[in-house]
């Protein structure tokens, strides 16, 4: 992959529905250039696909959180299990490191994401933990 491929991928990760047309004039390439190269990347599986955010995605769970959780002994799977069946739960990471899973969160109010940090704390296996609320979000290339 050379700089023309990265900076063709810095554009779609930008708006992954630009135009190619747009895509060749903002990089000063050849609008056939910028297609080829698209569809060679997308033949050696350099992109994976394609995505859309909905209003839905953003906007559903207003307040959120990432959670960092200690478990004692071996109940990783089983808390892993529970915590996949709780509404405010978006995905649950198993990780290395200080703690053993980090867990998405997502509610409508502060007061919801309390709760569930209440109730997650109390699991029997949950040891310790870290919340921290997620203020805002930028995705790579995106303003």
């Amino acid at each position: 992959m050379d700089e023309a491929d990265q900076r063709i991928l810095s554009e779609l990760r930008r708006d992954g529905r630009a135009a190619i047309s747009d895509i060749a004039d903002r990089l000063g390439l050849a609008r056939a250039t910028v297609r080829s190269r698209i569809e060679r990347l997308v033949e050696k599986g350099e992109i994976a696909g394609f995505t859309v955010v909905t209003r839905a995605d953003v906007t559903a769970a207003p307040v959120r959180g990432l959670m960092m959780i200690g478990i004692e002994g071996k109940g990783a799977e089983r808390i892993m299990a529970r915590l996949a069946g709780l509404p405010a739960v978006l995905a649950v990471h198993s990780t290395n490191g200080k703690w053993d899973l980090i867990v998405e969160l997502g509610a409508q109010t502060l007061a919801e994401l309390d709760d569930m940090i209440f109730r997650i704390r109390n699991m029997d296996g949950v040891m310790t933990s870290e919340t921290n609320l997620l203020l805002s979000t930028r995705k790579a290339g995106r303003k």
